[in-house]
């Protein structure tokens, strides 16, 4: 006899959970921190309570949405990797139709908080969304697909600035390219996880194309890049001491992170992955948002 068809929540709010559990919304916790540095800086102290709030909704908006069109996007590609196979939507617990009423919900939140931010902002707001569109496909014809995910993140500082002042600055261009080459690092390190599972399905990955020890150097020459952007970054907004100093912060989380993994050891992946990353963006985004009201 067949076995019964795998059976999602009936209640609203139950499926609502179920979304927000398939795009993982606790880890709005990567982006969130970059957007009120950024706010931070630009008001040189506590910025007005109503753009910071437009700003909040804007981004958990646009990242509900671009995680929302992976899971979509990639649902095929999920139900063939054991890892990823019981993700909602291969499982059948929550239906690809039902995923894009949530993203349109998280698309008009994300375009209405922009409308009340500067206008250069509303009308820049289509690249967001089309960025967030293109990633996902990315690692069907480019191993340097990390990097796409990395220019979500890219975006997120002068997004913030412009945001708040319609105008854009060079030291929040770097501190947006440290924020690209971070992600882009513990990327390449969460891909280790499938490199097997790609290079059955043709999927493009750096440990995919290079293998696990080459892959983890990359990363770290990526958070290398990151450490020195971001100091750079610091540099030309002529930010306080404790800017640097959660810089150094950074630094030496990083490197933690690295030292979690090796090529025979993965064990720990979850950690440098979901937990460490998380640490990393609120503890540097603190000693900038601190710099920024003791100065």
């Amino acid at each position: 006899m067949a076995s019964a068809a795998p059976q999602g929540p009936t209640s609203a709010w139950g499926r609502v959970m179920l979304f927000f559990e398939t795009i993982k919304f606790e880890h709005s916790v990567f982006a969130l921190p970059f957007a009120a540095a950024t706010a931070f800086l630009v008001a040189d102290g506590l910025p007005d309570w109503e753009p910071l709030v437009w700003l909040a909704i804007a981004m958990v908006g646009a990242r509900t949405f671009g995680m929302g069109a992976n899971r979509v996007i990639d649902a095929e590609i999920d139900a063939r990797n054991p890892r990823t196979a019981t993700r909602a939507i291969p499982a059948g617990l929550i239906t690809s139709r039902q995923v894009w009423v949530y993203m349109f919900m998280a698309a008009a939140a994300f375009l209405i908080a922009v409308s009340q931010l500067d206008r250069l902002a509303w009308y820049l707001s289509p690249i967001v969304i089309a960025v967030l569109v293109f990633y996902p496909y990315t690692k069907r014809f480019t191993w340097l697909a990390h990097l796409a995910l990395g220019a979500v993140y890219i975006i997120i500082p002068p997004a913030t600035w412009i945001a708040m002042t319609g105008d854009l600055n060079w030291g929040v261009t770097w501190l947006g390219v440290g924020a690209m080459f971070w992600v882009a690092g513990f990327d390449i390190i969460y891909a280790t996880a499938d490199i097997e599972i790609d290079r059955a399905q043709g999927l493009n990955s750096i440990p995919s194309r290079f293998g696990i020890k080459a892959a983890l150097w990359i990363s770290r020459s990526f958070h290398l890049v990151t450490v020195i952007t971001l100091a750079l970054a610091g540099t030309l907004l002529d930010a306080h001491a404790l800017y640097f100093v959660g810089t150094g912060a950074a630094a030496a989380l990083l490197a933690y992170e690295q030292r979690l993994i090796s090529p025979t050891d993965l064990s720990k992946l979850g950690a440098a992955f979901f937990t460490m990353n998380g640490i990393i963006a609120v503890v540097f985004a603190g000693f900038v948002i601190a710099g920024t009201l003791v100065a």
